[in-house]
């Protein structure tokens, strides 16, 4: 039922920015936390930003703060994801996700999940 379409990835300059998105379709939860995880090969899969959809709670994983933004629309059919300052360390395939609470930042705790988009950033 749900589905989660990521776009926006791509190769950029160390520095750089990408703006990520997240077409969302099929939630029928009223309340709920949309978010963005990151995993870079033979590493774990990482929260990174998340939105929960009372309008105003925010999550960034430390590593991000003050570089990525997340932000969503108001009809909450899209999650977005401003990336600015790249670093090489960001390099990772990024996957929206929809789950009932952004606190834990946990990929266990989000049980929909889109295809991942590829952000690669070199030196």
């Amino acid at each position: 039922q749900v589905q989660l379409v990521e776009s926006g990835g791509g190769s950029v300059q160390a520095g750089g920015s990408l703006r990520l998105s997240c077409a969302v379709s099929g939630v029928t939860y009223f309340w709920y936390c949309m978010g963005w995880f990151r995993q870079a090969p033979a590493k774990e899969r990482e929260g990174v930003a998340f939105f929960y959809t009372d309008g105003g709670t925010l999550y960034y994983a430390d590593s991000v703060k003050g570089r990525f933004t997340i932000s969503q629309d108001n009809a909450k059919k899209t999650l977005w994801l401003q990336m600015n300052s790249l670093k090489p360390e960001d390099t990772a395939m990024y996957y929206c996700a929809v789950g009932r609470s952004c606190g834990g930042m946990k990929a266990g705790d989000f049980p929909y999940w889109g295809q991942g988009t590829q952000v690669t950033v070199s030196s």
